[in-house]
This record gives C-alpha cells, structure tokens and sequence, in this order.
C-alpha cells in the first residue's frame, strides 16, 4: 500500500522511501517537473527560474545517478535555458520533444510535428484585441498554443474568454488541455508527458540492464495535472518490467490537483520541499 508522506516528517522516513534509488543510484532514474517544482510558479512564465541552491543539488546528483531528466511543458531547448545544465535530458512539450544529454539536436515526434502550421495558424486567427485588453497572453510552444491568464487585472473575466478559445478550438478538431490557469491547445494526436518519459526510460543511453531492468528503480516529481501522466508511465514500465520499482512524488500547493497527491507515493511541501528531497538522494 502506497504512503503518503509529508517532507515534514523525520529525515529517515523519507530517505526510506527512496532506497531504491539511493541503493543503486547508477541504475536509477531521477526525473522533474520544471515549473512548480524546481522553478517557483511566477506571473510571468518568462521569468521562472530554478533557485542556484536547487539546481547545484541537481548537478551532483546528475554526477551520481544514471539518467536524470527535466520533463516540462516548455520546449526542450527552452527548458534546458531555465535549469542549464547541458549533462542532463530533457522532455519538453509534453512529451514530443526529447533532448537528450549532451546533445543539441531536440528529437520530436513526427506526428505531433505535423500539425505545427496548423495550431500556430489557429492561434493567430482566434487571439484578438480583446484578450490583448484581459490580459491575455499567447505562448508560441510550435506544436502547442498556450494561453494564459495568471495575474491578468480580472482573472475570471480572462478565464471566461479562455473557455471560448478553448470551444473553437474543440470544435475544429484541436485537442484542449487545461493547467494551472493556462489552456493548451494540442494536436488532436497522443501527446503527454508519460510519453517522453517512456522514450527516455525504454532506451536509455549508457544504462544497461540489471536484474532484468533497464533501471532498478526511477523517481517522478511533479505538482500539476499533466504529471500524472508521468506517475501512470512508471507504473506501467515497472508492471512490464522494464524498471525495478518507482517511486512518484506530488509537489503540494494551493493549486495542486487532489488526484495528483492520491496518486503519489509521497507528497512533499512546495519547492523549498523539493530541495530537501534532493538532498536526500545524496
């Protein structure tokens, strides 16, 4: 039976729940959500930053374990901006976008790719004057159309014009996805953050098997709904065998989706929460 556990609670607590990781580090996988877990969620998505306490935490123990990636919603290469550090992978776009260790080459997936053109052309074609005047503000992702209305002057007013945007896009055939008062506007293909996850754990780069696993173990720390597509991930590699055992962490929040702490392993406070948990995998 799964425990939720607050970061609150004794050291060693925690530290048992990730002796799977921590026993064989070289053969585990540490994977994060960028914003509202490494990076506090700010008014501006371009002003996120990943705290310089938190991210030299994250370089030793890219040093230590076998894959650690950074699984995002943002564009890989833009992601990679925020935490830089070029030793460790990254997921963007939800899942369609892998860029892998070292490299500058950003793998997407074709299909996804495909619909680029068109969502962008929705994007321009549905954003006019009167979101510009609620404060509505439009994120090119390439294959994804974002907008937000975090901090806008009448929150409700800007959501309410959101949800039209989001039923013409329904209506013509796009997929919609909504977070943290952001809508998403997708391709009408399979496209979630489980998906990159299972890229990147399926045919990993330098890891070899142990024990009839690519990994004994991956760690998944996340604080909104689009994670849960990355705790289903690893449950289902661990049921195919592909990993040991994993292990799922929920960032907690005023925001956080309750389905997303249900689901969790352990729940751990915030992103000061979070630093903890890397110190705890050293």
């Amino acid at each position: 039976m799964r425990a939720i556990l607050v970061l609150v609670s004794p050291a060693a607590t925690l530290v048992e729940a990730l002796e799977p990781l921590r026993s064989d580090p070289s053969h585990a996988a540490v994977l994060l959500d960028i914003d509202g877990t490494l990076a506090p969620i700010v008014r501006h998505a371009d002003d996120a930053h990943v705290p310089e306490a938190t991210r030299t935490l994250l370089i030793e123990i890219s040093k230590r374990y076998g894959v650690v990636g950074c699984v995002s919603g943002r564009r890989a290469h833009a992601a990679r901006g925020i935490v830089s550090i070029g030793s460790i992978a990254y997921i963007g776009n939800h899942g369609s976008e892998l860029l892998r260790p070292g490299s500058t080459r950003v793998e997407i997936d074709p299909e996804v790719a495909a619909w680029g053109e068109r969502v962008r052309a929705f994007a321009a074609r549905v954003y006019g004057s009167e979101h510009q005047r609620l404060r509505v503000r439009t994120e090119d992702k390439h294959v994804i159309a974002a907008f937000h209305w975090r901090g806008a002057p009448d929150e409700q007013a800007a959501a309410a014009a959101v949800r039209e945007i989001a039923a013409r896009a329904e209506e013509e055939g796009f997929a919609v996805h909504w977070g943290r008062k952001v809508l998403e506007v997708r391709p009408p293909v399979p496209l979630d953050k489980g998906l990159g996850v299972t890229a990147l754990l399926s045919a990993p780069s330098g890891a070899g098997a142990v024990a009839g696993h690519l990994f004994t173990a991956a760690l998944y720390v996340g604080d909104d709904t689009t994670d849960l597509d990355a705790f289903r991930a690893l449950r289902e590699l661990e049921r195919a065998g592909v990993l040991g055992s994993a292990v799922c962490a929920a960032v907690s929040s005023e925001e956080a989706p309750l389905e997303l702490v249900r689901e969790a392993d352990l729940t751990i406070d915030g992103t000061s929460g979070v630093r903890g948990l890397l110190e705890a995998l050293l």
